[in-house]
């Protein structure tokens, strides 16, 4: 088993417990639940359905659905057919979309369960081969390609799928374009058995020590944490996996679930935090009397749906320390993990029983780790990181150096192997004073502030910076004055422990909300700073001069203020 690929774990998993739970979709409040040998059969008969378009041995099959069992099943199809999948962020927009389509030849793709389909397929070549999952309820209606379940009438199971070997292509990922146009990511099949493998040997996780796993999916499968933590954990070890069903149902289906392990954002941990402080405001009182406080902490966790969590991770972005010690008093200890499509997603993890304030954990077992002494970036090199990107051999060439991945972020590393991030390299930005500015850490600051939903902080071209600010859903609900209150001191709490040159001079509020449609996040949510700068910096000294703490923005040239 050391040297399987993903493929032959199902394989495996098909024959030894056939009629067990693999996957468990949610329809309302019924689950469907489809076993390993009924998940194999639809796999092997849309894996023959794609043989029957005699494709090349390695041709790219794309997958355009938001996370459900057909979404899995298909990328089976795909391993047992001896193809390579290319899945794509399920909220692209259709300009978005042509461009990954066009940059990494896919020669058929896979559309399910989409909000924006109408919208989304004017981004699709007509001539593209396409296979529509069946409908999901509440989602668009996709009448183009080749129906699902036609094809599992019309195709008998393939026999005997594809065994890949290490060095053979798995996947290309697409990243989310933070930086500028995304770029496709190719790892093989070496990847992920590398990288579980080292999990299973040095149980950094316990992963593989904790019994039958619970997974619960709804973090975009495209996306490298959720196909290795979620789909590739789930083969290796034989797990099973529930989906969401949307975000309305999100919160009850996890309860439902209660998994055994569970990965989210720093932004998902908030706002569980957020709807329980609304529910109980004065939980921390509660939390305090020690009979009350037992009971209390068994109740949240089992309605949070983490009663049984043994493993709960979080990362893509820094999860303030408050957001910690929040959840370790409900005996919900996170794990901060840090890694990049680039090396599958292995770096670093937080071990449960050393957690060190400000970093994101230690090396794994295996991690090489450098910081350039002159930038202060990040070098790594691992034996499960991608051969490079697709059909782009000088960014390739740029970002692998002698084998070394660099990373493009900045950060520490101490005497005991745990790993800070301070920033990006290319973050950094210069004021009208000639001083260099890192934005991260100064936003991580703000972080502690619930009011804060979105922020980047901004000052090419003026003195001192400002912080651009969208307003939480409970920012929103508040008076402006309330809002002023409760902002101005955080900003003079964090002004103290900057250099002068770094003192945030304001904070804007906008009416605008960054999302992905508007060009303001990636697929993966994070702020796009060079679209943030060029949509806004006509106003950076306008707003600049207002001689108060806190701005708002009722549109990009006409502000109100609130007098400090």
């Amino acid at each position: 088993m050391e040297n399987w690929t993903l493929i032959e774990y199902f394989y495996h998993w098909e024959k030894e417990k056939p009629n067990e739970v693999y996957l468990r979709q949610p329809f309302g409040k019924v689950w469907k639940e489809y076993t390993w040998k009924e998940v194999g059969d639809n796999a092997r008969r849309i894996a023959a359905a794609l043989q029957d378009m005699q494709l090349p041995m390695g041709s790219h099959i794309g997958i355009l659905s938001k996370n459900c069992v057909h979404w899995v099943m298909a990328d089976l199809a795909i391993m047992m057919a001896g193809y390579v999948s290319v899945p794509f962020y399920p909220n692209m927009t259709a300009e978005q979309l042509k461009l990954v389509l066009d940059k990494s030849d896919c020669a058929a793709l896979f559309v399910g369960k989409l909000e924006e389909w109408e919208q989304q397929k004017e981004g699709v070549d007509q001539n593209l081969p396409i296979i529509r999952f069946p409908h999901y309820e509440n989602n668009s209606l996709i009448n183009e390609g080749k129906n699902w379940d036609d094809l599992l009438q019309q195709f008998d199971p393939l026999p005997k799928g594809h065994i890949p070997q290490l060095d053979d292509l798995w996947t290309i990922l697409y990243t989310s374009g933070t930086t500028g146009t995304p770029k496709g990511v190719m790892l093989p099949f070496g990847s992920a058995t590398k990288l579980l493998q080292n999990e299973r040997e040095h149980n950094n996780l316990t992963i593989f020590q904790q019994g039958d796993q619970r997974f619960f999916s709804y973090l975009p499968l495209n996306h490298i944490a959720e196909r290795i933590i979620v789909e590739s954990a789930s083969l290796f070890t034989g797990g099973t996996v529930s989906f969401a069903e949307s975000i309305d149902t999100f919160a009850q289906n996890l309860e439902a679930v209660q998994p055994t392990l569970f990965m989210g954002v720093p932004r998902i941990y908030t706002k569980f935090q957020m709807a329980i402080l609304e529910k109980i405001p004065v939980l921390n009182m509660l939390l305090s009397t020690p009979i009350i406080s037992v009971l209390l902490k068994k109740v949240l966790r089992k309605k949070l749906g983490l009663s049984q969590a043994k493993i709960l991770l979080t990362g893509a972005a820094p999860t303030p320390e408050s957001l910690h010690k929040w959840y370790r008093k409900l005996g919900l200890p996170l794990q901060e993990v840090y890694g990049m499509t680039e090396n599958c997603a292995g770096c670093t993890l937080m071990p449960k029983v050393q957690y060190k304030q400000g970093t994101v954990g230690q090396l794994l077992p295996n991690v090489e780790l450098r910081i350039d002494q002159e930038t202060q970036e990040v070098i790594m090199r691992v034996p499960w990181q991608m051969v490079g990107y697709y059909n782009e051999p000088e960014m390739t060439a740029k970002v692998i150096q002698e084998g070394w991945i660099h990373t493009a972020d900045q950060g520490s590393l101490d005497h005991e192997g745990f790993l800070s991030i301070t920033g990006r390299v290319n973050d950094n930005f210069k004021t009208s004073k000639g001083k260099y500015v890192v934005p991260n850490p100064i936003e991580m600051q703000f972080a502690h502030n619930y009011l804060v939903e979105q922020i980047c902080i901004v000052g090419i071209g003026i003195p001192q910076p400002i912080a651009l600010v969208v307003l939480s859903e409970t920012g929103k609900k508040l008076e402006r004055n309330d809002v002023f209150k409760q902002l101005t001191p955080t900003l003079d709490k964090i002004n103290q422990t900057l250099s002068r040159f770094e003192k945030v001079k304001a904070i804007v509020i906008l009416n605008e909300e960054w999302s992905v449609s508007n060009n303001l996040l990636t697929p993966t949510l994070k702020v796009k700073r060079q679209a943030i700068h060029e949509r806004y910096h006509q106003h950076y000294q306008q707003w600049y001069d207002q001689q108060h703490a806190v701005i708002w923005a009722e549109n990009q040239t006409t502000e109100k203020m609130i007098k400090a």
